[in-house]
């Protein structure tokens, strides 16, 4: 959820749908998006996204791990 939701708030800036998914993926490394008390909050974002009561009892705040943001890739046309 949260590189889909960081994907879509760069898709508005980005010309390229593959640029925007890396810049996803590069906000996750550096620790632009993270969760807090079943909350996830993104850098650029004015409020934080509740997350879904089976996702907000995880203890994993850290996302920047490639379990996270590794398996996605762009299919058919870029642009």
């Amino acid at each position: 959820m949260s590189l889909m939701t960081q994907f879509y708030n760069t898709l508005n800036t980005a010309p390229i749908k593959s640029e925007a998914l890396r810049q996803a993926q590069l906000a996750l490394v550096r620790g632009d998006a993270y969760v807090d008390d079943g909350v996830l909050f993104i850098q650029g974002l004015n409020r934080g996204i509740p997350l879904p009561p089976e996702s907000a009892t995880r203890a994993t705040t850290d996302l920047s791990h490639p379990y996270f943001w590794s398996a996605f890739t762009v299919v058919g046309n870029p642009w």
